[in-house]
């Protein structure tokens, strides 16, 4: 290992240093995505590391060994013991974030910062004063990515009251962090928005960048080759699938309702995998409710992650009423990536609704509105060769527009942009 990472070497262009808290070969999204622009950066040339921790986002069943150092496919990664108590206990996760974030402060005030740029991301979410605090001291040239916008979120679901100390506080943290860095970097149109209306940064300072799938590790599968589906049967049955975080800030009881309306129907499947804050409340409604046709699944290993996708007809994502702009699916971008017609819930106006109309990938239906739910789920199966059209729109979209090559270009020009100014706001 020392030998490799003496031989790490950059090119033109300042290095390109990713710090979150979640890295492959965890379960979390976020980790994953991170790895893929990690990789595809230093393809293009970019001397690229990672500062991360060991394995901790899913159940420990799904905790794989890794190095505390590893360099693999041009990436240097480094990994930090933590604490690694269960995420749905408050306790817990806010000792996971401590044991991170005090020795990672630390490691960045003594860290070389000459010719680097750092990216903060919001896992945890204020993970950004780092950079803030350490910018205070000496030169630390830093980008934020915003993936979750907290305390937008916690206020939303509950943890914190709205106008609470805490909450002012926790604004007034994310306001330093902001106005100091470089850059920022948000998911869509709507986050951009919020960043320069609640924090008072430039919007030449936001730039967004939306997130993407890889074409070369998600590709169309027919169902009826996929390994997942023949185990589960839903080979032989119209199956609708949910893939991902089942977290506090996506709506599921639409769902579940539609599921309910087709009870009778022993062609009928509604499927659920992954993990998160509302998994157990899934279950607890798919008992009360008596539900046959609903199954939930642990996440899948990520090798098996194409096959376990393509293992449906139609793709569900959705996101609360009040959740976009302070968070987007990344779980579309797969979704496209498979070629599955996207059955897309959320508020009417949404960026997420506008997306897929616009790519006639899918369908959309406002949350709560289960009967158009069911009308959208009866028209795919009354009409199979416009879901396959819908699929092969999906695709061509990611194709076009949502790609690790494209993203990884436009991040590459916002690190740029950091390393040339000097002036943050």
């Amino acid at each position: 290992m020392s030998e490799e990472l003496q031989r790490f070497q950059g090119s033109a262009g300042a290095e390109f240093v990713i710090l979150n808290q979640y890295y492959v070969p965890d379960v979390a999204s976020t980790g994953h995505l991170l790895a893929e622009l990690a990789h595809e950066s230093a393809a293009l040339g970019r001397k690229v590391s990672v500062i991360t921790s060991f394995p901790s986002y899913g159940p420990p069943e799904t905790w794989q060994p890794c190095e505390a150092r590893e360099f693999r496919d041009g990436v240097a990664v480094w990994r930090m013991r933590t604490t690694r108590f269960r995420k749905d206990s408050l306790t817990g996760r806010a000792s996971n974030s401590v044991t991170f974030l005090v020795p990672l402060g630390i490691r960045m005030l003594l860290a070389r910062n000459k010719g680097r740029v750092f990216m903060y991301t919001s896992n945890p979410p204020f993970l950004g004063i780092i950079g803030g605090l350490v910018s205070l001291i000496r030169r630390h040239d830093y980008i934020v990515l915003l993936h979750d916008s907290y305390p937008h979120l916690a206020v939303l679901v509950g943890k914190i009251r709205q106008g609470s100390l805490i909450e002012r506080v926790w604004h007034a943290v994310n306001r330093i962090f902001y106005r100091r860095a470089q850059q920022t970097i948000v998911l869509c149109d709507r986050a951009k928005e919020l960043v320069v209306r609640e924090y008072g940064v430039s919007p030449d300072r936001v730039q967004v960048i939306h997130n993407w799938a890889d074409p070369r590790m998600l590709r169309p599968v027919p169902k009826a080759e996929c390994a997942f589906a023949r185990k589960n049967g839903y080979d032989r049955t119209f199956t609708l699938l949910y893939s991902g975080n089942l977290g506090l800030y996506y709506e599921f009881d639409t769902m579940l309702e539609a599921a309910e309306r087709f009870r009778d129907d022993p062609d009928f499947r509604l499927v659920f995998v992954g993990a998160g804050g509302r998994k157990a409340y899934i279950e607890q409604r798919i008992a009360e409710m008596g539900l046959k046709n609903v199954d939930v699944h642990q996440y899948q290993p990520f090798e098996a992650l194409n096959d376990s996708l393509n293992s449906c007809d139609a793709s569900l994502v959705t996101i609360a009423k009040g959740v976009e702009g302070i968070s987007f699916p990344s779980k579309f971008y797969s979704s496209l990536a498979v070629g599955k017609p996207v059955l897309a819930l959320s508020e009417p106006g949404s960026e997420l609704q506008r997306m897929v109309a616009g790519a006639g990938s899918g369908l959309w239906c406002e949350i709560g509105n289960v009967d158009a739910l069911v009308e959208n789920i009866n028209e795919l199966r009354g009409d199979p060769q416009r879901a396959a059209r819908m699929g092969e729109a999906a695709r061509v979209d990611m194709e076009r527009n949502f790609t690790i090559h494209a993203a990884a270009r436009e991040y590459l020009h916002v690190v740029d942009l950091a390393a040339g100014d000097r002036g943050a706001a």
